[in-house]
């Protein structure tokens, strides 16, 4: 069974980071390729950034270059979002997401391929 838990949401000010994580099951892990997303009051839900079970490639949206970063701790099972410069359009609900179907050399962007979801962790930016 596959399962995602998220975690590390909570409530930030403009400027500061935070990590949010994502414990995966051992199959999730080793063998898909995972994801994080979010969706704000009243949005669709967006791609973030995805990396492969192999570590490479890794893909991020054009609102997370340059301050958020994608990493995997294979010892744990887990994967990390670090978030930098955070600001206000940045607050969602974050979601980790596992791929069952891409290749290891594809990232896929569209919520749909995406077969498994973890609950959520709320991140809020704010003054």
């Amino acid at each position: 069974q596959v399962q995602l838990v998220e975690s590390g949401g909570g409530l930030v000010q403009p400027g500061d980071s935070l990590r949010v994580s994502c414990a995966a099951s051992r199959r999730a892990f080793s063998t898909y390729n995972l994801a994080w997303f979010r969706q704000a009051p009243g949005r669709e839900r967006e791609f973030v950034a995805g990396i492969t079970w192999r570590n490479s490639p890794i893909e991020y949206a054009e609102s997370a270059k340059g301050r958020f970063a994608i990493s995997r701790d294979n010892a744990e099972n887990t994967v990390y979002l670090q978030m930098n410069r955070l600001e206000p359009e940045d607050t969602a609900v974050y979601y980790c997401a596992a791929d069952r179907l891409a290749p290891p050399t594809v990232i896929r962007t569209n919520p749909n391929a995406y077969e498994y979801w973890g609950q959520g962790t709320q991140v809020t930016v704010s003054s």
